[in-house]
């Protein structure tokens, strides 16, 4: 008979390793999986984390890192902050896609304006919406003990429909030939995310990144609030005797991850997207809790496994163009972090054990 039995003390080193041990298996599992594919997995893995950064195109792809990644970071950093304290929002998608609408919403209403104050005005309505589609599962969880992941999770399909809602009826285009879509923000200057410097990648929304970088690792390390926050998530009981309120916790850690997703999509529909599309979302929402486990939900960490993430959405893209290999192979690639990761977590916390379990 096989079992796990818990460890007395998980090891510090073991569980810091996990993620390289993981990255390390994905490469060779994914390199098995780009065989099977007939493609030379040397050639692929190559082609997804050399190309975009040392590359012959890799002055192109490098500012893409920073796009790519800031979307990843600031949902992963707000998801992280619940992690940590048991609270598992898994619908940062549909806050993502609201922030995104909320948003593109603002802007799109004073159109044709131009005023200094419109952008700023959407990052509110953007950081409002997401925060908002939070609000839900926080306040259901607190008042009636509702599964948060669960109606987090459904709430995603909710706020997909209301994308194709407004994508074909209240914020279509009205010169659009009757394609479905907004007007594209991109040609609105004063609802434009533009990069802060030409050719750079650097946008508000990277910049909103590492300022929420700052402000978690600030929370986690330096505030009471996070001390409440880490002690919640290790050891609950003694949490509820040293006075941390758990519906203040639900509210708080709900609505930080629900805001920054919002912020993410505001940023994205202001600028690297720039339109409100059915397909607007990517799966940014459902990627960054892989980013947030990948980085061990530590700020610095997630930063790293951001800018990982990121280089595999690049190099994925390019592995699709130059060897062929399916969209579906990449997400599959990617899906293996989480996968390794998670598995290798059990074996920090948990040993085998062969034959028949000891009597009480």
């Amino acid at each position: 008979m096989i079992r796990l039995e818990k460890r007395p003390q998980p090891s510090r080193a073991l569980s810091l390793s996990t993620p390289i041990m993981a990255v390390l298996a994905t490469f060779i599992f994914g390199g098995l999986l780009f065989a099977a594919l007939g493609k030379d997995p040397i050639e692929a893995l190559q082609t997804i984390f050399w190309q975009p950064l040392f590359g012959d195109y890799a002055f192109y792809y490098r500012p893409q890192l920073l796009i790519k990644g800031a979307p990843l970071v600031l949902i992963a950093i707000g998801l992280s902050l619940g992690f940590k304290a048991g609270i598992w929002n898994i619908g940062a998608e549909g806050q993502y896609i609201m922030g995104a609408l909320f948003g593109a919403g603002v802007g799109l209403a004073f159109y044709p304006l131009e005023a200094w104050y419109i952008f700023p005005l959407m990052v509110l309505a953007g950081a409002l919406g997401g925060w908002l589609w939070a609000m839900i599962p926080a306040l259901l969880k607190v008042r009636f003990g509702t599964n948060e992941i669960l109606v987090s999770l459904m709430l995603v399909y909710v706020a997909e429909q209301f994308l194709a809602s407004m994508s074909l009826g209240l914020l279509k285009n009205p010169e659009g030939y009757g394609f479905p879509g907004s007007r594209n923000l991109q040609q609105y200057a004063s609802t434009h995310n533009a990069e802060l410097f030409a050719g750079s990648g650097m946008h508000w929304g990277v910049v909103a990144a590492l300022i929420a970088v700052i402000f978690a690792y600030v929370l986690l390390a330096r505030h009471r609030l996070g001390f409440a926050i880490r002690v919640t998530g290790e050891a609950p009981r003694a949490a509820r005797f040293s006075g941390v309120n758990p519906a203040r916790l639900v509210l708080f850690c709900l609505g930080t991850s629900g805001l920054l997703a919002g912020l993410a999509g505001m940023f994205e529909v202001a600028g690297p997207s720039g339109q409100v599309t059915i397909d607007f979302n990517v799966g940014y929402g459902f990627t960054a809790i892989i980013v947030a486990f990948l980085g061990r939900l530590h700020p610095i960490g997630i930063l790293l496994a951001g800018a990982l993430m990121a280089l595999t959405y690049i190099g994925g893209d390019i592995a699709q163009s130059n060897l062929g290999l399916p969209a579906a192979a990449i997400q599959v690639f990617q899906g293996m972090l989480l996968f390794f990761l998670l598995a290798l977590d059990v074996f920090t916390h948990y040993r085998l054990r062969f034959g028949a379990a000891e009597a009480a």
